[in-house]
């Protein structure tokens, strides 16, 4: 048994036992196996609150001074791995405060007036999550940040855009780029959303009804950052709606990055061809020779699996949960520190691989002659000409079969091909029939011309500043 151990059975709390807890009772119920990860944020709050009982006459400012102290000295153990985490001291508060008490005395002792590991703990989960999504938001910037780089490279690129995985019209590599971009800047902005929400300071909650003593709630909110105090106690300590919120944004954003990933890696197959993906970023295979795995991209797809059971398993979780704090509360960290690992490292996997791809510009403009990718663009054309739209559409539909039957593109088609579905075609049709003709067409707010891709990677680049 370490120094830092206490004897079996003897918690902080046992004064009210007759008897000691029992040795698998201490093993199912402790938690400082995951919430160590907590401690520099625990460490935290409690210099807060030590600084804020001294204000208020609770602590003497010797007490104080002895306390911050104690902290500083244990937060330099947890940094460089020296703390003696006991599991018999069930989680990260009362292994600190067990250590505090060891290195200061009696006064370590006093820290814990006016609070309980119900406010502490949703104050501690709270901090975590605010540092985290703003990690997250960066990563999801930079990632941003190299999407509209591509896009920009590719502005010009011709690929076929699908509808039901069937080719549907030509579009711009770049343009599709900026679907992804779209899909990001939502998901930043929620995160944004969800980290206002949270920031609210439970401290001071106490168990559940507040404490008799005169605590400065306000000043312990401004002191570590948060926007103002939680409005209600009860709700305070049994909250974890924002963990929720987050678990939600996060599997959003992964099934956004799993839709990219299942792209890149049909994209990246010899059957599409349309791009190579680095090889730093690909494996091979142990008894085929020639193969090379787009496993970042499969592993990403696969991890969004896990995003979407965190957070049911947090909805799980809260949804019998009667007012205020219940133990159940205690499972609610593993979830939530997996979706935020699972997040952060996807979209780091990504920031770095996606830009970094090549671009394989003459087999995106093969697969989109392929499959008649213009017919609506003769269809266009044939209602400038006056035909009803959907006469215009069983024309080309018409003009599709017979080339279908020849083996050829609208494009190679003669014009009295052409004719003999409609008169009202005539020898400027060709300007339409071709892939840069119909991506240039589109130019207006949201088309995939050339010059709009650019200028909304650009305004889109302005808005990520």
């Amino acid at each position: 048994m370490s120094d830092n151990e206490p004897s079996p059975g003897q918690q902080l709390w046992t004064g009210r036992f007759s008897e000691p807890t029992d040795a698998f009772v201490e093993r199912f119920s402790a938690s400082v196996h995951f919430d160590a990860r907590l401690a520099l944020y625990d460490i935290q709050g409690s210099e807060a609150h030590a600084r804020m009982l001294a204000e208020r006459g609770v602590l003497t400012e010797a007490e104080r001074d002895a306390i911050l102290q104690g902290l500083a000295g244990i937060r330099e153990e947890v940094v460089e791995g020296r703390f003696p985490w006991s599991p018999r001291l069930e989680d990260v508060h009362m292994n600190i405060e067990h250590r505090l008490t060891e290195r200061i005395g009696e006064a370590g002792k006093k820290l814990h007036t006016g609070r309980s590991r119900n406010d502490q703990i949703a104050t501690d989960v709270r901090l975590f999550l605010r540092d985290a999504i703003d990690t997250v938001r960066d990563e999801l910037a930079r990632f941003q940040h190299g999407l509209l780089e591509l896009a920009e490279r590719e502005a010009e690129t011709v690929m076929p855009g699908f509808t039901h995985l069937q080719v549907a019209q030509p579009v711009t590599f770049g343009h599709h780029m900026l679907a992804w971009q779209e899909m990001l800047e939502r998901d930043r902005e929620r995160l944004a959303d969800c980290r206002r929400r949270l920031n609210q300071c439970p401290l001071g909650a106490a168990a559940l009804a507040g404490t008799s003593f005169p605590i400065d709630r306000e000043a312990t909110a401004a002191a570590l950052g948060f926007d103002a105090p939680t409005r209600n106690s009860l709700d305070s300590v049994s909250d974890r709606d924002f963990a929720i919120e987050f678990c939600a944004a996060a599997s959003l954003c992964m099934t956004h990055l799993s839709r990219m990933a299942e792209e890149l890696v049909l994209w990246a197959s010899p059957q599409f061809g349309f791009i190579e993906l680095p090889d730093r970023f690909c494996t091979g295979s142990s008894i085929m020779p020639q193969k090379k795995n787009p496993d970042v991209a499969e592993l990403v797809r696969g991890k969004a699996a896990r995003a979407q059971g965190d957070l049911v398993q947090l909805l799980t979780l809260m949804k019998g949960q009667p007012l205020a704090y219940n133990r159940d509360n205690q499972e609610d960290k593993e979830p939530l520190f997996d979706a935020v690992d699972t997040l952060r490292d996807a979209l780091t996997a990504f920031a770095d691989m996606v830009p970094a791809l090549s671009v394989h510009r003459d087999r995106c403009r093969e697969a989109a002659r392929a499959g008649f990718a213009t017919a609506t663009d003769l269809a266009d054309y044939l209602v400038r000409q006056g035909v009803a739209f959907r006469d215009a559409h069983e024309v080309v539909g018409r003009a599709v079969r017979y080339a279908v039957e020849a083996g050829r593109d609208l494009p190679e088609l003669g014009l009295e091909e052409l004719q003999q579905f409609s008169p009202a075609i005539g020898e400027d049709v060709y300007a339409v029939l071709t892939l840069d003709g119909s991506v240039a067409a589109r130019d207006h707010v949201g088309g995939t011309a050339p010059a709009q891709v650019r200028a909304q990677a650009q305004a889109a680049r302005e808005r990520l500043a």
